[in-house]
């Protein structure tokens, strides 16, 4: 791809940072030639009807709106699968619109922080690589990540040293959810009934509290003790078939 010619479309509302964004191109990525910049949706539509480019280097927020951007990518990416649609946008806090540009089609995320934008990352995107970041989005995304693994090997520690099965992680999770014991009792998957709930509940008691603790215990602190310990995981709370 280095020394291949490949044609770019800019989309960028600030006149400032589209002389930038050209420089950017005509210093650091020549083989680059940029067929049209484009201010507006209303100016870039008939840009691409004239000639269709490799690339979209595109603005997120055109015009004081941060969706006309993510709006241009997926109507592009649907009607133009061949071209290759690179975010570069300002909205460095937003992660929401990022999220909202990927499930767009766009191809990578380039914020205007850190190293901006590189040839790498131009022609990582050409070779048809996904989800190409710089740095800052990057750092975020692996925090994420971090995060993420890190409560999952919580949950499994806390399931281990509590000695919880599926039918206390059930129990638990309905209750979460505001299921009586009733309710939960005609789960297709509890074969148990009201009573042996009432005593899996306070054998449960006995097991997530410490022994001074296990006073006056009801259903609502028993859960929000399961999802301290992460037993339960908060965004999984989902009802079983009843």
């Amino acid at each position: 791809m280095s020394d291949n010619k490949f044609k770019v479309i800019i989309v960028e509302d600030v006149k400032l940072e589209l002389k930038g964004t050209e420089e950017i191109f005509r210093h650091e990525i020549p083989n680059a030639e940029v067929i049209g910049t484009a201010m507006t949706e209303a100016e870039f539509w008939p840009l691409l009807e004239k000639e269709v480019p490799n690339l979209v280097l595109l603005d997120l927020g055109l015009g004081g709106s941060t969706t006309i951007g993510v709006d241009i990518c997926r109507n592009l990416t649907k009607q133009y699968p061949q071209v290759h649609v690179l975010i570069f946008t300002g909205e460095i806090l937003n992660e929401k619109l990022w999220v909202d540009a990927l499930n767009a089609g766009a191809d990578g995320i380039i914020l205007k922080t850190g190293e901006l934008l590189t040839k790498t990352d131009v022609e990582a995107v050409l070779s048809g690589k996904k989800l190409v970041f710089n740095y800052p989005i990057l750092e975020k995304i692996v925090a994420r990540f971090k995060a993420s693994v890190l409560n999952d090997a919580k949950r499994q520690e806390a399931i281990i040293n509590y000695d919880i099965d599926e039918y206390d992680e059930r129990f638990l999770r309905h209750l979460a959810m505001g299921y009586t014991k009733d309710m939960i009792a005609n789960l297709k998957g509890m074969p148990f009934g009201v009573k042996s709930l009432e005593k899996r509940q306070n054998d449960l008691v006995n097991r997530l509290f410490p022994q001074g603790e296990r006073v006056g215990i009801n259903a609502t602190r028993l859960v929000v003790r399961a999802l301290e310990l992460r037993i339960l995981d908060l965004d999984n709370l989902e009802a079983d078939e009843e």
